[in-house]
């Protein structure tokens, strides 16, 4: 049977406790070194992202684990005390919501790309969407907080700068339950340094929870022969009934 058809709890259990995978940026010699056939390009020169992704199986636990090292997650007190103090099994994730931004399932996604939109399609936790508009036009001065926020996006050369805001405060950014407000801004920056490859570095900024910025780094890898399957969580979800509090591996979990 499909691993991705097993009951919820079996397959979601210990993997959306991570939403991010590890990857340093590449040098340039390094790129060369581990690259395929080039990065496929769309009709008007840019690189096409398109195509079916799956994130690196080397999971997270939370944010602090995907910071450069040495690098310390710079929550205000109140963040940290709504961290320490959240139950596992409260998770929105867990509860069948969307991840929100960054986060992520780890389950296939498909990103559809077109002149003037990009779209990331996703198979798991809930089937849902995420819009980003490549057609120049600005944030709205106020917009409606939502999951997923306001996206418009921008070419770097060969780097996609996705910027976004207005995002509502209920999804958490990873298991370890750290907060945001909905003062949120996030810069992504995606590559495709091969056909095999993308990299992307995401920029978080919230003043209302963290005392500066950070950045995490993420890759994800091309599955040629794969397609998006069905997959409704709250149909078959037995998440919540087996998670009662604290991962274990929860720097905040108390012995």
């Amino acid at each position: 049977m499909n691993k991705r058809l097993r009951p919820a709890f079996q397959v979601l259990a210990p993997m959306t406790i991570a939403w991010l995978a590890v990857a340093q940026p590449l040098s340039a010699a390094g790129q060369k070194a581990g690259a395929t056939k080039a990065a496929p390009r769309t009709a008007d020169g840019h690189v096409d992202f398109s195509g079916i992704w799956s994130p690196d199986r080397n999971f997270i636990y939370d944010l602090n684990d995907a910071l450069d090292k040495g690098t310390v997650l710079p929550l205000q007190p109140w963040a940290e005390k709504v961290a320490r103090e959240r139950p596992s099994k409260d998770d929105p994730e867990a509860q069948c919501l969307p991840t929100g931004v960054p986060r992520q399932a780890p389950y296939p996604w498909r990103i559809v790309q077109t002149a003037t939109h990009m779209f990331f399609l996703f198979e798991g936790n809930i089937h849902s969407y995420r819009q980003i508009f490549l057609d120049g036009r600005k944030h709205p001065d106020d917009p409606d907080p939502t999951w997923y926020g306001h996206s418009v996006a921008k070419w770097e050369g060969e780097t996609l700068v996705v910027d976004s805001v207005g995002f509502n405060d209920k999804f958490w950014f990873d298991f370890a339950g750290h907060p945001h407000t909905e003062k949120l801004h996030v810069v992504e920056r995606y590559r495709r340094r091969d056909f095999d490859h993308l990299d992307y570095d995401t920029t978080v900024e919230d003043p209302g929870a963290y005392t500066k910025p950070f950045t995490l780094h993420g890759h994800s890898v091309y599955q040629p022969k794969d397609e998006l399957m069905e997959y409704i969580c709250n149909e078959n979800n037995k998440d919540v009934s087996h998670i009662v509090g604290k991962d274990p591996r929860n720097r905040y979990s108390k012995p």
